[in-house]
């Protein structure tokens, strides 16, 4: 499905990080890629009469006439699509191995003799093609991606990321120590100059995305300064990156910070001249308005405060982190102090795919943090309105959508369903997955009143966060357009 749609039926997305807009008998119409109207509460009698107030009839929605119309079932709703601000693309091969190690062995024994295979492009296309796939499918309609050092093999990411249709930030990593010899790029000058190449590269592939007659607020595809972290940066390789920021202001930057302790220590040793992990990326110009930073574990509190007024952002990674034995990100204490939040599988650190299963675990920490919070990352912590608490269900879905949007730095454009947003959103079907258990043994109730029509949806929706999978997801769209799902 593309083109102009009228959708009538539930929908669910984030006002606030700690509200739900539940909209039930609800039309949106989404029309070149992007939401130009809702009119809630209106009975399916009235149909044709509110559809003629915007110039559409109803007897005539077919693709000739400019529109379809879609009407859900009554157990099914659509909701934003998922975001991802922090994954490697080239790892998902290794999912579900390493178990044994932490970050620094892991890296080692598992991730860089993995990702040293991408320097074929051929090999790239056929993992990147399937990465990008099930990640549709599992409703994550917008990623940022770390691919390997190679420029190469970063196009490749970048192509299969446009034909297929998902929106994403995508980086080469940029790391010339505390890597093995097979899998070191040869000096800072080429790891700069392949990094511009790949600006230009991806700047070329949608200069100015359309949809239709509206243009596109920013290309699908967008390019990212990726230093991999400080400790596999030398201070050559990071001034330099640091210049090529301010010439680029407008380029995104991730990498990683205070993911695990001996990798802070080593940090610090590597540049004795900060007195923070945090430290070492601003002395180097790298926290702005478009900065991700991935992990922060441990973070103190006066490092929180740096990224706050450098309008950074955070990556919250929690599978990621337990996996691999990092600790427990004070989600809670960054949402106090007003730091921009999203969250991200990290695979295959993590070992799941999507951000369903991220926003499960970040559910799990807060709820850990909550009831041990000292214990957890060895930090005192007041009590505040998320500090110290379980994360509510609207704050959770807000972190895998408005807040993953803010630190993409893309909120003006998605991450809920204002009118103007462009329509990134998941048909959600219920039931298909084994863990769903939706009125099983029952027909659907009828004659409900709106009332307890949005009750059963916040039911509903409750169940889809906590116990899908990719199974109950039929349609995924990006700027109106269906990309993925299991219904065809």
């Amino acid at each position: 499905m593309s083109g102009n749609t009228l959708f009538y039926g539930s929908f669910v997305h984030s006002v606030s990080l700690t509200e739900l807009d539940y909209l039930v008998d609800t039309l949106v119409y989404v029309s070149n890629g992007a939401i130009a109207w809702i009119e809630k509460d209106v009975d399916e009698s009235q149909l044709q009469e509110a559809a003629l107030r915007h110039g559409l009839n109803l007897e005539d929605s077919t693709a000739s006439s400019g529109f379809t119309f879609m009407q859900l079932d009554d157990s099914d709703f659509i909701c934003p699509g998922l975001i991802d601000t922090h994954t490697h693309a080239p790892q998902y091969p290794n999912l579900g191995l390493g178990q044994e190690y932490e970050l620094l062995d892991w890296l080692q024994q598992l991730t860089f003799p993995r990702e040293a295979k991408f320097t074929d492009s051929d090999y790239a296309h056929k993992v990147y093609d399937e990465v990008v796939k099930r990640n549709l499918n599992a409703g994550t309609t917008t990623c940022s991606y770390y691919a390997s050092q190679h420029a190469s093999s970063a196009k490749v990411l970048a192509d299969v990321v446009l034909r297929r249709g998902q929106r994403a930030l995508v980086g080469k990593c940029n790391m010339n120590r505390n890597c093995p010899d097979y899998y070191c790029e040869a000096s800072v000058e080429s790891s700069i100059q392949d990094t511009q190449d790949l600006i230009s590269y991806i700047r070329s592939l949608s200069p100015s995305t359309s949809n239709g007659k509206t243009e596109s607020k920013r290309p699908l595809v967008q390019p990212v300064i990726t230093p991999r972290f400080a400790l596999s940066c030398t201070s050559e390789l990071m001034r330099s990156l640091g210049d090529l920021m301010k010439s680029e202001p407008d380029v995104h930057i991730q990498t990683h910070l205070s993911e695990n302790r001996t990798e802070i220590k080593e940090t610090l040793r590597s540049f004795p001249e900060c007195s923070s992990y945090t430290e070492v990326y601003e002395r180097h110009g790298m926290l702005r308005d478009n900065t991700i930073l991935a992990h922060c574990v441990w973070l103190t509190d006066e490092e929180m405060d740096v990224i706050r007024r450098t309008d950074a952002g955070i990556s919250h990674c929690p599978t990621s982190n337990f996996n691999l034995m990092s600790g427990g990100a004070r989600v809670g204490a960054m949402l106090d102090k007003g730091l921009k939040v999203g969250l991200g599988s990290d695979c295959s650190g993590g070992f799941a795919l999507g951000v369903l299963p991220q926003l499960r675990n970040a559910s799990m920490l807060s709820k850990m943090l909550a009831v041990q919070p000292e214990s957890i990352n060895g930090q005192s912590q007041r009590t505040g309105q998320f500090t110290n608490k379980p994360l509510p269900i609207p704050t959770l879905f807000y972190l895998a959508t408005v807040g993953g949007a803010a630190l993409c730095k893309m909120a003006d454009t998605i991450g809920n369903f204002l009118p103007g947003k462009e329509f990134d959103a998941l048909h959600v079907t219920p039931g298909r997955s084994p863990n769903f258990f939706l009125d099983v043994g029952e027909s659907p109730p009828t004659g409900l009143d709106r009332n307890q029509k949005r009750i059963r949806l916040k039911e509903t929706f409750e169940r889809f966060l906590f116990v899908s999978d990719d199974r109950d997801i039929a349609s995924v769209f990006v700027q109106g357009k269906k990309v993925g799902g299991t219904r065809e």
